[in-house]
């Protein structure tokens, strides 16, 4: 049996390579997969080739071991079927569903251990989103909002619509958030936000003295404008990851004497303050219950089979007003 991968050649281009199944070693399954989600903001670098060749993918994640140089596999919101397990597997695993950080193909192996079962009554087009809702949970615990307190949010892509989802749960007294595109703004206020604002047309700077800001664009332009909106002693939290682009920032001026705390926020790593209770199974556990909660399949705007992914990076690419989340549907059918 041949699978066949999705590969990144070069910047703007990606092919399908076909390869043989390796055969399975005994603690190892083999995964059909059933859906994966595309990244918009990493893989979105990856393709466009803005992010830091030099750099490892994921150390972390074994299927992401190797560098961000071209050719590359990339891709970790895969969710699967096992379809045949090692001689030292529990044959009860068999048709498990299951997730795995692994890139875009239609079959993989991989070790038991590397697998999250998913529970029976979780839709996949909500477990895909697995990886951004424990994003999202990550930016909490490192934002850590406090009742009463005024947050704004930059950026409304899938992490900035589940971030704001779950900031909205929050006794807050304002919830602010701010995105160029049309329906980005109108599935915030979907999800909660108190009010959506276009930055490039609004005056967003009045809502300014903000106790929490989460930079979640993508820009790193957009550094300047959310220490504009965050008040004395406040704090901003940076999830975006910005790959080769860099900006000029303004530290000269209101940063220099507001005491702006700005905060490192990766999904990689659990916040210091938390490790002496918290484990990344506890927060993969936590961000499970709230996918069933928020279902977030809500948010799929497009479909593609992995035969036209090119299709899926170029409608990513050059029309991102028109799309949220983008997945592969291995079950969508050749006609």
């Amino acid at each position: 049996m041949d699978r066949q991968s999705l590969i990144f050649t070069a910047p703007r281009a990606i092919q399908l390579q076909e390869s043989p199944i390796s055969n399975l070693l005994p603690h190892h399954v083999l995964v059909q997969t059933i859906r994966s989600a595309i990244s918009a903001g990493t893989e979105l670098l990856i393709y466009r080739g803005e992010a830091p060749s030099e750099l490892n993918a994921d150390e972390s994640i074994s299927s992401l071991s190797g560098s961000l140089n071209f050719p590359l596999k990339y891709g970790y919101c895969a969710v699967g079927k096992i379809i045949e397990c090692g001689r030292e597997i529990d044959p009860s695993w068999k048709d498990r569903i299951v997730f795995s950080f692994n890139p875009h193909e239609t079959h993989f192996v991989v070790s038991i251990n590397d697998l999250i079962p998913l529970p029976p009554n979780l839709d996949p087009d909500d477990a895909v989103f697995l990886p951004n809702m424990e994003t999202a949970v990550n930016f909490l615990h490192d934002g850590a909002p406090l009742l009463g307190e005024r947050v704004i949010v930059l950026g409304q892509g899938i992490v900035g619509l589940l971030t704001t989802s779950l900031l909205s749960r929050c006794p807050l007294e304002s919830l602010i958030t701010l995105d160029r595109y049309p329906l980005r703004r109108e599935l915030s206020l979907k999800c909660g936000a108190t009010l959506c604002l276009d930055p490039d047309e609004s005056d967003s700077t009045k809502h300014g003295d903000a106790d929490l800001v989460y930079e979640l664009s993508g820009s790193p332009q957009a550094l300047n404008h959310a220490i504009e909106l965050t008040g004395f002693n406040g704090r901003i939290v940076i999830g975006s990851w910005y790959g080769n682009k860099t900006a000029p920032l303004n530290l000269g001026g209101r940063f220099h004497r507001s005491r702006i705390k700005l905060i490192s926020s990766q999904v990689s790593t659990l916040s210091p303050q938390l490790t002496s209770r918290w484990t990344k199974a506890r927060r993969f556990e936590t961000a499970l219950n709230l996918l069933k909660q928020i279902k977030p399949s809500r948010f799929i705007t497009h479909r593609f089979k992995l035969s036209d992914a090119a299709k899926a990076y170029q409608l990513l690419d050059q029309r991102p007003e028109e799309a949220m989340q983008v997945i592969f549907d291995y079950e969508i059918r050749n006609t």
